[in-house]
C-alpha cells in the first residue's frame, strides 16, 4: 500500500496515541536506552517546528497580527482567566512546594509549539496561532515570575532560572521560524526551493509522533517511580482540560471572535508549554528538578490524550461550525 500524505495526516490521531503507548513501554522496559534519548527532544522539536512554520503563508501573517480583538481575548484567557483558574486548583488540591512549582511552571505558561498543530486539526485559525506566538512568549516570560510569587510564594521564584527558556524559545521557535521564511524564499526562486517546500509538508506528523515518544520514553521513569506522589496532581489536570474550554468559550463570546478565532483561543487556554518549559524545571536543584520535571511530563501525557479529545470536541461539540457568531471586522 502506498502511504501518502493525505493518508498520513488523516490517520495523525491514531499514530499519536500509537506514540504515547509505544514511548511509555519504551520507558518502562528499557529504562537505560530511554535515557539516552534526553538529548534528541529539542532536535525533534525544532525539526517539527520548521515542518509547521513552512506550511504557513507569511505575507498573511500581517492581517492575523492585526487583529486587536482576538489578541486581547487571548491575552485575557491566558493570563487573567487561566491564573485564576491555576489558583483555585492547586488551592482544592494543595501540593507540596516542588510539585506545586511544576504544576504552576507547566499550567501558567501558554503553549507556543505543537498547538499550531492540533489549533488546525482543531478546525481553528492556526494562521492566528502562530502570529501570536512571539507575543505569548513575551508575557508569559513577564508574568511568570509575578505568578509564582503570588501562587507559591517569594522564595520559589528566586530557584527558578529564565536562561533556559530563552534559550529555548530561539533555538524551537525563533531558529526553525527563520529557516522556514528563507525556505519560502528560496521556492519563489527556483523549482529546487519549490521541491524542498514540498517536501516540508511530510514532517509534521512524523516528527511529532518522534517528539511524543522520546518525551514520554525519557520522562516516564521519573513519573513511575514516584507515581504516588505524581499521582496528586492528574484531577488538576483533568479539571483545567475541561474547565478552560468552557470559560475560552464565554471570552470568545464576550469579545465576538469568530468560530476559527473562537477555536484557536480555546486551543491556547487549553494548551499548555510542558515540552518547551521542560529544560527550565530541569534547571531547577536536583531535588526540586526530579519532582518538577516528574510532574510536567505526566501533564503532557494528560493533556496529549485530552487533545485527542479537543480536536473533535471543539469544532463539534464546543463551537460548531453552525453556531452564530459575527465575523470579525
Amino acid at each position: 500500500m502506498i502511504i501518502t500524505r493525505e493518508k498520513l495526516e488523516n490517520q495523525q490521531i491514531w499514530i499519536y496515541g500509537i506514540s504515547l503507548i509505544f514511548g511509555g513501554v519504551l520507558g518502562i522496559t528499557n529504562e537505560n536506552l530511554a535515557n539516552s534519548l534526553d538529548w534528541t527532544i529539542s532536535p525533534l522539536i525544532a525539526i517539527l517546528m520548521f515542518g509547521m512554520f513552512a506550511q504557513i503563508p507569511f505575507l498573511k501573517l500581517r492581517e492575523a497580527i492585526s487583529n486587536l480583538r482576538f489578541m486581547v481575548a487571548l491575552l485575557t484567557g491566558n493570563f487573567i482567566a487561566v491564573p485564576i483558574i491555576v489558583w483555585i486548583l492547586t488551592t482544592i488540591f494543595p501540593q507540596s512546594p516542588p510539585i506545586l512549582l511544576g504544576v504552576c511552571l507547566v499550567l501558567l505558561t501558554p503553549c507556543i509549539d505543537y498547538v499550531i498543530v492540533f489549533t488546525q486539526l482543531g478546525k481553528g485559525n492556526e494562521k492566528l496561532m502562530l502570529a501570536s506566538t512571539p507575543i505569548l512568549f513575551v508575557v508569559q516570560m513577564l508574568l511568570l515570575p509575578v505568578y509564582l510569587w503570588l501562587i507559591i510564594g517569594e522564595e520559589m521564584v528566586e530557584v527558578v532560572h529564565l536562561e533556559p527558556f530563552l534559550e529555548a524559545f530561539l533555538l524551537l521557535i525563533v531558529a526553525p521560524l527563520i529557516l522556514a521564511v528563507i525556505t519560502q524564499l528560496w521556492a519563489k526562486k527556483n523549482t529546487i526551493g519549490e521541491k524542498a517546500i514540498d517536501l516540508t509538508t511530510w514532517l509534521p506528523v512524523p516528527f511529532m509522533a518522534l517528539v511524543l515518544i522520546v518525551v514520554v520514553a525519557s520522562q516516564i521513569g521519573k513519573v513511575y517511580s514516584d507515581f504516588e506522589i505524581i499521582v496528586r496532581v492528574i484531577p488538576i489536570y483533568i479539571l483545567f482540560l475541561i474547565i478552560t474550554p468552557i470559560v475560552s468559550r464565554l471570552i470568545a463570546y464576550a469579545f465576538k471572535l469568530d468560530n476559527g478565532s473562537g477555536r484557536t483561543l480555546i486551543f491556547s487556554t487549553g494548551t499548555r508549554n510542558s515540552l518547551v518549559v521542560l529544560p527550565l524545571a530541569l534547571a531547577l536543584p536536583q531535588s526540586w528538578a526530579t519532582l518538577a520535571s516528574a510532574v510536567i511530563v505526566t501533564q503532557t501525557i494528560v493533556e496529549l490524550i485530552g487533545e485527542l479529545f479537543y480536536i473533535k470536541a471543539i469544532p463539534n461539540l464546543i463551537l460548531k461550525d453552525h453556531t452564530n457568531s459575527k465575523a470579525e471586522n
